[in-house]
C-alpha cells in the first residue's frame, strides 16, 4: 500500500511535465486519501490546460484568418436611391415652371381667338391662300354656293351626349371663278347615316354657309388611317379630302345658335347640328402646375426626412466597432 501512495505522489508532482492520464487505480480497496489525490490530479490538469494549451489547438476553432469579417461602410448611409429621390423634386419643379410658360402661351392664344370671334364675319375670297389660313384661324366667315351631297363624307364615329353618330363633311361649290371648299356641317345620329333617311337635311338650292375658318390639324397616334376607297374616315384629313373632291384645302366649321328645341328638331329631320361660335381649346395647365409643384414639395420633404433620419441601434453598434 505504501508503494502505491509513493507512485501517486510522484505522478502528481510531475503532472505539469507530462500529459494528464486517467486515474485507473481506484478500486474497492482505495481510501478517502486516494480520492483527494485524484481531485488534485484533476486540478493540475485544468491548470495545465489553462497555461499550456491554446485555443488554436482545438481543430474546431475558427479564427479571423479562417473566416475574415466583411467590411461595413458605415460612412455612406444611403445608396443610389437617394440620388434618384433628389432628382425628382428638381425635375418636378422644372416641369411646373414649364407649365407656367405653357399657361401663359395658351391664355394669350385663346384671347386672340376670342377677339376674332367678336368681329363681324368676312366674305370668303374667291381663291384662298392655304398658307394664310393660320393667320385667320377661328375667324368668322361666310360663303355662298351649292352643297355637293354626292361627294359627302362621314367622319366617325363621334359621340354626342351619349349617342353615337358622325360628322358630315360636304364640299361647297361656289360660283364660276370661285374655288370649292370643304364644310363641316355638324353632327348627325348614326341612324341617319343614309341620305335617304334625312331628305330634309340635303338642301338642293343655293345656300349661305356661315362658320369658322379653321387651320388643318394632325391626327394623334391612336387614330387609324382613313380608308377613302371604302368611304371610311376617322379624322378630318383636309389635304386628302380636298384631293378626293377637287376642292381647295380650306376647312370651314358651320356654326349655329345653340338651342335645345332646334337640336331635337334637327335630330329628327337628319339636319346636321353645327357647333357653337366659341373657342374650344383645352386649358388644363393650372392643374398641371399644381400637380408638379405639389410633387416637388412632397418629395423635397421626404428627402429631408431621409437625410436627417438617425441610424438604428445595429448601425450605431457597427459604426462604434468598425475598427475592431
Amino acid at each position: 500500500m505504501r508503494s502505491i501512495f509513493s507512485v501517486l505522489q510522484r505522478t502528481a508532482t510531475t503532472a505539469w511535465k507530462q500529459p494528464p492520464i486517467a486515474c485507473a487505480l481506484r478500486g474497492p480497496r482505495a481510501t478517502f486519501k486516494l480520492d483527494s489525490i485524484c481531485a488534485r490530479c484533476r486540478r493540475q490538469q485544468v491548470r495545465f490546460n489553462s497555461q499550456q494549451r491554446q485555443m488554436g489547438d482545438d481543430p474546431r476553432w475558427l479564427s479571423v484568418v479562417d473566416n475574415p469579417a466583411q467590411i461595413v461602410r458605415t460612412g455612406n448611409k444611403h445608396g443610389p436611391g437617394l440620388i434618384i429621390l433628389a432628382l425628382i423634386p428638381i425635375i418636378s419643379f422644372a416641369l411646373g415652371t414649364w407649365q407656367i410658360q405653357r399657361l401663359d402661351w395658351k391664355t394669350k392664344i385663346i384671347a386672340k381667338y376670342e377677339d376674332r370671334l367678336v368681329k363681324a364675319p368676312l366674305p370668303l375670297p374667291p381663291q384662298i391662300d392655304p398658307d394664310a389660313i393660320s393667320e385667320f384661324d377661328y375667324r368668322r366667315v361666310y360663303a355662298t354656293g351649292r352643297l355637293r351631297h354626292d361627294q359627302e363624307m362621314l367622319i366617325g364615329p363621334r359621340m354626342r351626349e351619349g349617342e353615337e353618330g358622325y360628322i358630315v363633311v360636304t364640299p361647297l361649290e361656289r360660283g364660276e371663278g370661285q374655288s370649292t371648299v370643304l364644310v363641316n356641317r355638324g353632327w348627325i345620329s348614326k341612324k341617319m347615316k343614309n341620305q335617304k333617311d334625312r331628305t330634309g337635311g340635303l338642301p338642293q338650292e343655293e345656300v349661305v354657309v356661315e362658320g369658322l375658318l379653321r387651320e388643318p390639324w394632325k391626327k394623334n397616334m391612336f387614330t387609324p388611317e382613313n380608308r377613302p376607297e371604302k368611304g371610311e374616315f376617322y379624322f378630318p384629313d383636309v389635304e386628302q379630302m380636298a384631293e378626293l373632291t377637287g376642292s381647295q384645302p380650306v376647312w370651314i366649321e358651320q356654326t349655329m345658335v345653340q338651342d335645345m328645341v332646334e337640336f331635337y328638331d334637327r335630330t329628327a329631320k337628319g339636319i346636321p347640328i353645327g357647333r357653337a361660335a366659341e373657342v374650344n381649346l383645352r386649358n388644363n395647365h393650372s392643374q398641371y402646375i399644381f400637380t408638379w409643384y405639389g410633387l416637388s414639395l412632397a418629395t423635397s420633404i421626404m428627402l429631408g426626412m431621409i437625410i436627417r433620419k438617425r441610424p438604428n441601434e445595429a448601425t450605431r453598434r457597427v459604426r462604434a466597432n468598425r475598427n475592431w
